[in-house]
């Protein structure tokens, strides 16, 4: 028995995979070979990320409130876990020795969270929902990769490497709540997936640039 809404998010997140090979620093990283600075600079780039999306999720979830509850119930999951990965931010920037007063934040990195908020602006809410699901498939990958490299590799502790152990580990209630939005919208005959295709595909470009800048960092 087929379920659109399930086999929708699977084939959209198939569709926009990036290329396994494209990220220029995770294998830097999992080999052990990417400088702490690069490490620091991931760690203070979050520390604008983080933020910038809880509050793009929040303004997302109010905005859909009325008219799309289950996407508000998505935005409001997403924005309770931002908050939660940036309680654990902080163990991670304190391992890599990371000067937040000095740090000047990357145009390259920052295009993702700007682009973000652009959605939350603009976008109706249940194609964000699909968009940003394929999205965080591929996020959630290479934070495991990063997880498992800062402890072999770099000799990270369990509290510093948790920010990455938050994102990686499987969320049935996050895909549970995607799947209810994406299915209630399907009904009411308001997704274009056209459009959310073209959402996730930007996602996708700007995390690119995200790890692409990172990786032009001086060691």
């Amino acid at each position: 028995m087929t379920h659109p809404a399930r086999d929708l998010l699977r084939t959209t997140t198939a569709a926009l995979a990036p290329d396994p090979n494209a990220n220029p620093l995770v294998p830097r990283i999992a080999a052990g070979t990417a400088p702490r600075a690069g490490l620091a600079a991931l760690a203070l780039e979050q520390t604008w990320v983080i933020p910038a999306d809880r509050r793009a999720f929040e303004h997302l979830a109010a905005r859909s409130a009325a008219a799309d509850p289950e996407a508000a119930a998505f935005f409001t999951a997403l924005a309770q876990g931002e908050a939660l990965a940036g309680e654990r931010l902080a163990a991670f920037a304190r391992a890599c020795r990371a000067q937040e007063v000095s740090y000047e934040p990357l145009p390259g990195c920052q295009a993702y969270p700007a682009y973000v908020a652009w959605l939350a602006l603009n976008a109706a809410p249940a194609d964000v929902v699909l968009a940003l699901t394929a999205n965080f498939s591929a996020w959630g990958g290479y934070c495991a990769t990063i997880a498992t490299a800062l402890r072999e590799q770099y000799g990270f502790t369990d509290e510093a490497c948790a920010f990455f152990d938050f994102f990686a580990e499987p969320s049935p209630d996050l895909d549970r709540l995607a799947t209810a939005a994406v299915e209630a919208a399907l009904d009411a005959g308001r997704l274009d997936q056209e459009r959310a295709h073209t959402y996730g595909r930007l996602l996708q470009t700007y995390e690119a640039m995200f790890w692409d800048a990172l990786s032009a960092t001086p060691s």
